[in-house]
């Protein structure tokens, strides 16, 4: 994730070089490779010599990823595909295991940028919010399609937000009049949803609608919940799995996953427990590395990022 259309800045990318330890000869996976920011540091640091494999769902990021990435081509594979296929995406590359894996969650600058990818509510664009262009689910048939009650349900618990029932009542009044299609109108219908009082804090008022929207449009919290064992398992021993998040639900799931594989087992508490399972994670982060303070002001997008990892013993 990074800031403009030029820099492509990647958020915490020494810290992400620092917790996976590239080398040359490793074989490191770039599970969300996007415009191939971290690709490109993990490869320099390897002198372009062992394997970088990124995956991504997005066509056109993993176009732009093969350009920039082109002076280390050899030792570059790039397959588009979700990171909740990681497992398949290796069996088919015929890798068995791995020595690193990053997944940097969130929406490409390239992606938010974009008005007709319709993620920003600062934008005027098209319902879309899709990273996958070519699924069928978009934001347009879930803010026109879906119930009020559903509609409610996904704003309260993917966007935590408070006035999530007013919101999806305020969309179902307004979708009956004429169907919403754009960004700037989502947008409008639920500043005026939401009471004066409250709009004047926590940023623009849309923020949490809209991401709660995009979880459900790319079934964001399934496919990291589907990725995180894969990831384990494919890692060899002494392998490292970095996981770079941008809002709370993300970042309390890969938690508690790291300290439930960090511990003997799932029920540690009992002590009469004799199920036999080992821990398979040593924590690197005892709580989640934000960005600087410097890199917070030169990337302002970083600012919500929290960076966890985990080494498998």
């Amino acid at each position: 994730m990074g800031e403009g259309d030029v820099s492509h800045v990647p958020v915490l990318s020494q810290e992400v070089v620092g917790f996976l330890r590239p080398r040359p000869g490793s074989v490191m996976v770039d599970a969300t490779v996007g415009e191939g920011g971290h690709a490109l540091a993990l490869l320099r640091e390897m002198g372009g010599k062992g394997c970088l494999i990124g995956l991504d769902v997005d066509g056109e990021a993993l176009e732009r990823a093969r350009e920039r990435l082109g002076d280390f081509s050899s030792a570059v594979v790039l397959r588009r595909a979700n990171f909740a296929s990681l497992q398949e995406v290796l069996e088919e590359l015929g890798v068995g295991s791995v020595d690193g894996i990053l997944l940097d969650l969130g929406v490409s600058s390239m992606q938010l940028d974009s008005p007709r990818r319709g993620f920003s509510y600062r934008l005027s664009g098209p319902l879309d919010m899709r990273m996958d262009p070519d699924q069928d689910l978009d934001a347009w048939k879930v803010v026109n399609g879906y119930e009020e009650r559903e509609l409610a349900r996904i704003i309260r618990e993917y966007g935590e937000e408070r006035w999530a029932s007013r919101i999806a009542r305020s969309i179902v009044v307004q979708r009956k009049r004429a169907p919403i299609d754009t960004t700037d109108r989502l947008a409008e219908i639920v500043r005026d949803a939401i009471p004066a009082a409250a709009r004047r804090r926590g940023g623009h008022p849309a923020r949490r609608t809209f991401q709660a929207l995009r979880i459900e449009v790319n079934g964001e919290l399934r496919n990291l919940q589907a990725v995180l064992p894969q990831a384990v398992r494919v890692l060899r021993r002494g392998g490292r799995l970095v996981v770079i998040s941008y809002h709370s639900l993300e970042d309390r799931m890969v938690k508690r996953f790291m300290a439930e594989r960090g511990s003997r087992c799932a029920c540690a508490a009992d002590r009469e427990c004799d199920c036999g399972r080992e821990e398979e994670l040593r924590l690197l982060t005892p709580g989640p590395v934000s960005p600087s303070r410097e890199e917070r002001e030169a990337n302002p997008r970083s600012r919500s990022a929290k960076l966890r990892a985990a080494e498998k013993r």
